[in-house]
Formats: structure tokens, C-alpha cells, sequence
């Protein structure tokens, strides 16, 4: 049987609909976001699929020798080499993705010096080291976002656990929380960040974990507020009454109330992970030199003027992105608050 939504879900529903620019701004991100998920279809310098000698083959998934298309040497085949790629054309065929670069190739064969302008091998250029901007810009979004987003949701939980554990139980609890807070946030998060990603080489996951410890701390104080609150209502003491139990309460009873107040903040808090992220890669402190970041080529552009294609793009994109989960967090704060009602 069909489920049927129920009359606050489908009240929530309206009310996103509703605020048009959310709406659509939703369907403009979801568009560029999802594309990206399966970018090495995107851009790639290895085929999707090849024909040789009435075999097929799909290098962008499994990676084949030089000597399986009839080449001299057991090493991986380089699907851009004129002998390779006429061996190829000559016993079958290979169908390419639609950008021929991945986010570390290069382009040796450009004719001017590099960072070359745009042209129709690559759309918008390429950087100083002669790699092409849209297959990094098309990574390099891809990595942003989910960095932002794992980095919002781990830290939501934390910090929505630990301001309803302060809200609620009060006393000794919330003192406690609160002087532990205050000192943990009065910590120069950057300058620590800074000192220990020249310790050790930072990777994705270091740096989520590292970002994690301090980025929980934000919405601890606006659901502690709700909680310290919502706990002295009248069906809150009437639950306790019948014997509720403390967990139920606050996930069923008191959580929902605090909704509103944390999806206001939710937008802001992804975009800050991104900005930051973006930060740490332009002061060199970021992923691993080579990565594919926004902020390396926001680095790009300001180390060369000459050719603004670079820091265009980069600008471009990162003001695109974050304008968009904005606008579609103003539409999900709107959805989830009960006094919002549109005609």
C-alpha cells in the first residue's frame, strides 16, 4: 500500500514550495551537485568505454596495461599517447567523456605558454601547471560540498546532543557544559589548525575530524536556550507525570520546538564549513598539494593576474554555490516553523 503523507509533513511540503526562490534554488544546486558525484564520468583522460580487436574495455574503471592495446611496455596505458591512440582507432574505437582531462592531467601539448587562455580543448583555460580548470573546478566542487555537508551533520548531532543534555537537565550539568564550553571555544581554532597541519599532513578525513572538534560548539547555545525553555511547559511536566521517560521527552516533545531556531543556523554552519576549508587550502594548510580545491585556485588566480579566467571561475563558483544553499536553507527553516503560513 502507498503511504500517504501526513497532514504536517504535507504542511512542511507547501510551505518549501512556497518560498520560490528555495524551491528552485534547490533544483539549480541538486542539478550541478549531482553530476559532480559521478565526475570521473565527466572528465577523465581515460575512456568510458573502448573497442580493440572485438573486445571492450572500460579504462575508466579498470585500469589496463599498455601491452593489452599493443604496446610496448606493461605499464598503464596512457589513452592520450598519439601510438596508443592510433593502435586503438586502428583495430576498434574509444568513446571519451565529454571533458578529455582529469584534475591532476596535463596538458603538454598547449600552445602558449601555461596558464593558457580558454579554447575549444580546454573550455576555460588551464592553470600555471598546464591543468585544465573546468575537470578541477568540477572535482573541486564535488570535494567542497561534501566536506560541508559530512562536516554539518556530524557536528549538528553533537552539538544539538549537547545543548539538549545542558537545556534539559539544568543545574550542575548545564554549569558544568557551559564553563567546559567557554574555554573549548575560546581556543584560537585557525591558529591550532595551522600549527597542526604543519605538523602532519592533512588528508580529507584528518581534516574533518580536526575541524569537527571545534565546529560542534555552534549550535550548542541556541538549542540549550529552546530546551531551557520548552522543559517547564505544561505537557512537558504532564509527560513526566505519566511516567515518560527523560529520553522520549526531548527527542519527541522538546526537540521539535527547538527546530526552528537550529535550521537557522544549519545554512550558515555548511557554508562556514566550506569557506573554511576553502581558507585553509589558500593559506596552504588544506588537503594535500595536487588536490582538487577551490581554494588552490583561488591560489592560482591571485599568483597569476595575467590570466583571470582563474580566479574568475574560482569566485564564480564558490559564490554560486554558497548564494544557492542559502537561499534553500531560508526554505527549509520555513517549512519546519509552525507560525509560517502562506496562501
Amino acid at each position: 500500500m502507498a503511504r500517504t503523507v501526513s497532514p504536517l509533513n504535507a504542511r512542511r511540503l507547501a510551505n518549501f514550495k512556497a518560498n520560490r526562490r528555495g524551491f528552485f534554488s534547490l533544483w539549480i544546486f541538486l542539478a550541478l551537485f549531482i553530476p559532480t558525484l559521478f565526475a570521473e564520468f565527466i572528465a577523465n583522460d581515460k575512456p568510458l568505454l573502448v573497442k580493440f580487436e572485438g573486445s571492450y574495455f572500460v579504462p575508466v574503471v579498470v585500469d589496463y596495461a599498455e601491452t593489452t592495446f599493443g604496446g610496448d611496455f606493461p605499464t598503464s596505458a596512457d589513452y592520450r599517447d598519439p601510438f596508443i591512440a592510433e593502435k586503438i582507432n586502428k583495430n576498434g574505437w574509444m568513446i571519451w567523456t565529454p571533458v578529455r582531462y582529469s584534475y591532476d592531467t596535463i596538458n603538454y601539448e598547449l600552445p602558449v605558454p601555461a596558464p593558457a587562455p580558454p579554447s575549444a580543448e580546454n573550455w576555460l583555460g588551464t592553470d600555471d601547471q598546464g591543468r585544465d580548470v573546468v575537470a578541477r573546478m568540477i572535482y573541486g566542487f564535488r570535494i567542497s560540498v561534501l566536506f560541508g555537508l559530512t562536516l554539518t551533520i556530524l557536528s549538528s548531532i553533537i552539538g544539538i546532543a549537547a545543548g539538549a543534555v545542558q537545556g534539559y537537565f539544568g543545574g550542575m550539568t548545564d554549569l558544568l557544559f557551559q564553563r567546559f564550553i567557554e574555554i573549548w571555544g575560546g581556543l584560537p581554532t585557525l591558529f591550532l589548525l595551522i600549527i597542526l597541519a604543519s605538523i602532519v599532513e592533512p588528508n580529507f578525513w584528518w581534516l574533518l575530524g580536526l575541524m569537527l572538534l571545534f565546529s560542534w560548539v555552534g549550535l550548542v547555545g541556541v538549542v540549550r536556550a529552546e530546551f531551557l525553555r520548552a522543559r517547564n511547559f505544561d505537557y512537558v511536566k504532564a509527560a513526566h507525570a505519566l511516567g515518560v521517560s527523560n529520553r522520549v521527552i526531548m527527542v519527541k516533545h522538546i526537540l521539535p520546538n527547538a527546530m526552528v531556531a537550529t535550521l537557522t543556523f544549519l545554512p550558515f554552519i555548511l557554508n562556514g564549513s566550506i569557506v573554511t576549508l576553502t581558507s585553509l587550502d589558500f593559506l596552504g594548510f588544506g588537503l594535500p598539494a595536487g588536490s582538487p580545491s577551490l581554494g588552490e585556485l583561488l591560489i592560482q588566480g591571485k599568483a597569476n593576474l595575467q590570466a583571470p579566467w582563474l580566479g574568475i571561475t574560482a569566485f564564480m563558483v564558490l559564490a554560486v554555490m554558497l548564494s544557492l544553499l542559502v537561499f534553500v536553507g531560508e526554505a527549509v527553516r520555513d517549512a519546519f516553523d509552525p507560525r509560517k503560513t502562506f496562501a
